[in-house]
């Protein structure tokens, strides 16, 4: 994927400029068959300031963290509801490497809540994407239905600073059938979070 957006011509968005951007055309991305949002995640860690849970799980309040996951239940069953009700569905890729990062092990949590309220991901393992990335990692992208791929983009801290926005349709149809390929050869998330994740002891924050 990261040759094809190399190769593409894509509009280089600021953060609110992505924010936004991003949000008209999730809101608006129809019912048809191609309507479903598609998200790739590669990086094994993330910062996310002014996510409270995150922001326990950074102070090394893990129980606290989880709680506050758990207290978003009924935030995301209305936010569920509402992209049925918009007629698309969310399908997401996590990539994992060995040994889970403590980043990682917070946003599986995050993940399964979604994921009971209608996401669906798949887990992949980065040992077997070696054919697509070829010494460099895949990209973390975004598709939304057929009208907006982003490759989003991260500062050196790992905080979300904005997206590349590509529009082309043959672009967008190939790197969805490649994440599609990817999510349908996964494992799901219930069985790798009981299998890896569920009896992990709280996460070392430190230099995280």
């Amino acid at each position: 994927m990261r040759n094809l957006l190399a190769e593409a011509a894509g509009d280089r968005l600021e953060l609110a400029a992505y924010l936004e951007d991003f949000d008209e055309h999730f809101w608006n991305a129809g019912s048809s068959d191609e309507a479903s949002f598609w998200k790739f995640e590669r990086q094994q860690s993330f910062k996310e300031p002014g996510v409270e849970s995150w922001e326990a799980f950074f102070r090394g309040e893990w129980d606290t963290a989880l709680a506050l996951i758990a207290e978003q239940r009924s935030h995301y069953e209305r936010y569920f509801q509402k992209i049925a009700d918009h007629g698309f569905r969310l399908h997401r890729v996590r990539v994992v490497d060995e040994p889970v990062t403590p980043y990682l092990q917070w946003e599986l949590h995050l993940l399964r809540l979604k994921e009971q309220y209608g996401e669906d991901t798949r887990i992949a393992k980065a040992s077997d994407l070696c054919s697509l990335e070829a010494g460099t990692q895949l990209p973390e992208i975004a598709i939304i239905g057929s009208s907006a791929l982003y490759e989003i983009v991260y500062d050196d801290d790992g905080k979300l600073a904005g997206g590349i926005r590509y529009t082309d349709d043959g672009l967008i149809s190939e790197c969805r059938r490649i994440i599609r390929a990817i999510h349908g050869s996964g494992e799901q998330l219930e069985t790798f979070f009981k299998r890896r994740v569920a009896s992990l002891p709280p996460p070392a924050v430190e230099g995280v």
